[in-house]
């Protein structure tokens, strides 16, 4: 617990996945998903169905609506129209998890830097974090287009350290998926894992190494330094 405080008092910048971290947007991605089902004659899936896998995207709610994966034949035809039906619904029930309101400002009272990082391309992240009021508060945001590569690869985490003008191991990286903290640990950060988040079918977040876990956005401050 020493060695974990001491780390995570050195922190200056919180960076945060998006997608199920900061903003519950699987009710709009279970949607388009349902859409697709009832233009086919399928009846409509119960959203805890969609919700565990909402964080990997287009690729988990095929998986879930249709049982595809992204080596089959059908999969691109499906994921683009998924995002047809996703960038006509993804403003309608998106909203930011409880207690996200607080967190940012008083990270922001605390003198931290706080930006984003998520695999989602800036076509859905920008106007999702426009309209929920996060993106002008936000020091940075890196969507899955930013750079050349997709979370749990480092760069995305690595460019918004250099954005900010911030060492990496000044930064601590905070996300509701394995992947996100692989990306953490591999660009040199402090991770938290997001545990009321999507997480994954089964998944079990203390094998995921983690420097610590919170089960609400608000338990965060607990973690970092005071004003």
């Amino acid at each position: 617990m020493n060695q974990l405080w001491s780390r995570l008092s050195q922190v200056r910048a919180v960076l945060f996945d998006l997608d199920g971290t900061l903003i519950d947007s699987a009710p709009d991605l279970g949607a388009a998903a349902d859409q697709m089902r009832l233009a086919r004659g399928l009846a409509p899936l119960p959203m805890a169905s969609y919700r565990p896998m909402a964080g990997s995207g287009a690729r988990g709610m095929i998986d879930v609506a249709f049982g595809v994966a992204p080596d089959h034949t059908t999969f691109a035809a499906l994921k683009a129209e998924f995002f047809l039906h996703y960038e006509r619904c993804m403003l309608q029930h998106t909203c930011a998890f409880e207690g996200v309101g607080k967190l940012v400002a008083d990270l922001t009272r605390r003198g931290l830097v706080w930006g984003i990082v998520t695999n989602k391309a800036a076509r859905y992240s920008e106007p999702q974090t426009q309209a929920l009021g996060l993106r002008s508060a936000a020091a940075v945001l890196i969507s899955g287009d930013t750079t050349a590569h997709l979370k749990p690869h480092p760069a995305p985490l690595l460019e918004a350290a250099r954005r900010i003008g911030m060492h990496p191991g000044a930064c601590v990286y905070v996300g509701d998926d394995e992947r996100d903290i692989i990306a953490g640990r591999a660009a040199g950060m402090a991770t938290v894992a997001a545990t009321y988040g999507y997480l994954g079918q089964g998944a079990d977040t203390s094998l995921w190494g983690a420097d610590a876990t919170i089960n609400s956005p608000i338990e965060l401050l607990e973690l970092l330094p005071p004003a």
